[in-house]
């Protein structure tokens, strides 16, 4: 099984914290502990192939999880589906991601992105030219990294 995520912004009108977001693909499995801080669970919906080459899936983040530091080979695409996030490439500001963004990272640039600490974050991602390598993951997002804007 393949993880994988990247460029992206949503609010919250339940009174807990831990809000469940609403999503139309199954949750998935449970993300590696070696590549997420916290819990994220993915389902694949387009298995890679060579006539297509390109992989598609769905990733829930829990509030406050995240990815680690990441590269795409071929660069990446998001659409959020529904809650809030963060994603950021290294040497610039972290964005807040919601519902409706649709966020592109270039090839071989280093990211990560997750939900933001008070709800989670549904995501598609979509990984085109997989003959150009999929995911190189990295280390973990530091807490004062996940918490800076900058």
């Amino acid at each position: 099984m393949v993880l994988l995520f990247s460029n992206c912004q949503q609010q919250d009108n339940n009174p807990t914290a831990q809000e469940e977001t609403q999503s139309i693909f199954p949750k998935g499995e449970l993300g590696s502990k070696e590549n997420f801080t916290g819990k994220a669970w993915a389902s694949s919906l387009v298995a890679n192939d060579s006539t297509y080459n390109t992989l598609v899936g769905n990733v829930y983040f829990e509030p406050g999880a995240r990815s680690n530091w990441h590269i795409h080979p071929a660069g990446q695409i998001l659409i959020i589906t529904d809650g809030e996030g963060y994603h950021q490439i290294k040497g610039q500001a972290r964005q807040t991601l919601k519902k409706g963004d649709v966020v592109t990272c270039p090839p071989n640039m280093m990211h990560w992105h997750g939900a933001s600490p008070e709800k989670g974050m549904q995501q598609m991602y979509i990984i085109p030219n997989t003959e150009k390598g999929i995911v190189k993951w990295l280390h973990p997002v530091t807490d004062d990294v996940y918490a800076s804007e900058q």
